[in-house]
């Protein structure tokens, strides 16, 4: 009976111990875990170090990539900044652009995440980047194209087809019911006035003059520099490096220069981590 006390202690001190045992290895369980879901979260697990954002079909303000159309917008390129920007391993932004531009103001929305954002930024053009595409290569730090590349187009159009003359042919007749005296203004079932005319001519001309005004900003470039060249036409690379829309003629091995460059490491240190569509964060 003299014993029973000191079992008991021996018991407690045991059951304290495994309770212990059990709650570091819970947390070790928890700790890996955690990692494991932190490196599933991040582009990067530190075998590359420049994340690939292709700008890739029509510019809308809305819309996803389907099975006919590749649309990009700007809710997908910032939330796949804000999901690169979080990850440790990754230092720079390579932006393959291949568009025709779009709708401008998204453009413009993309092409300021994309001067804000606060890594190291260079924009490749692959076969186009025109329009509201050369916009948002406008913005990066450093942009590179093909000598065979179609590059600029800095203009604005909102041009449509006259059905009008068909309608008649067709015996069809467009009843105009509307309140307003511009609500059907570009309708294409009826004639465009001189006046309705005149106020989309004057439309355009703001959203160029303001075209012209932010490329010039992006591109540090003199604004009647960017005028002269902002006539609608699309260059090739080779005659839009000598009207300086971009900077240097080449691709992903001109990038990778640059990027070491810029990051004072060896070129074979700047590894792309290539662009995979994943559901989580769209």
């Amino acid at each position: 009976m003299a014993d029973m006390p000191s079992h008991s202690f021996g018991r407690e001190i045991a059951n304290v111990l495994l309770r212990v045992v059990a709650v570091l290895v819970c947390f070790v369980l928890i700790l890996g875990l955690g990692n494991v879901w932190l490196e599933e979260q991040m582009l990067s697990d530190g075998s590359c170090n420049i994340a690939v954002i292709p700008i890739e079909g029509i510019i809308m303000p809305y819309g996803d990539y389907t099975e006919d159309d590749l649309i990009v917008n700007p809710s997908l390129v910032r939330s796949y900044l804000e999901w690169i920007q979080g990850d440790p391993f990754i230092e720079g932004i390579l932006f393959e652009i291949n568009s025709p531009g779009g709708a401008p103001v998204a453009a413009e929305a993309i092409a300021e995440m994309i001067d804000q954002n606060p890594l190291p930024t260079v924009g490749l053009i692959g076969d186009l980047g025109a329009s509201g595409g050369y916009l948002v290569a406008a913005a990066t730090d450093y942009l590179i194209a093909s000598p065979m590349s179609t590059v600029g187009s800095i203009g604005v159009s909102m041009s449509y087809l006259d059905n009008t003359i068909q309608n008649e042919n067709e015996g069809l007749t467009f009843v105009e019911l509307a309140a307003g005296e511009f609500k059907e203004a570009g309708n294409p079932n009826r004639p465009l006035t001189e006046e309705e005319r005149e106020r989309f001519e004057r439309d355009l001309d703001i959203v160029h003059d303001a075209f012209i005004d932010t490329v010039a900003g992006y591109r540090a470039l003199p604004r009647e520099e960017v005028a002269a060249v902002s006539d609608g036409y699309a260059y090739t690379g080779r005659d839009a490096l000598e009207k300086r829309l971009i900077d240097a003629l080449g691709g992903r091995t001109t990038a990778q220069q640059h990027f070491a460059e810029t990051l004072s490491k060896p070129a074979e240190d700047i590894i792309f981590c290539e662009y995979v569509a994943s559901e989580w964060w769209l």
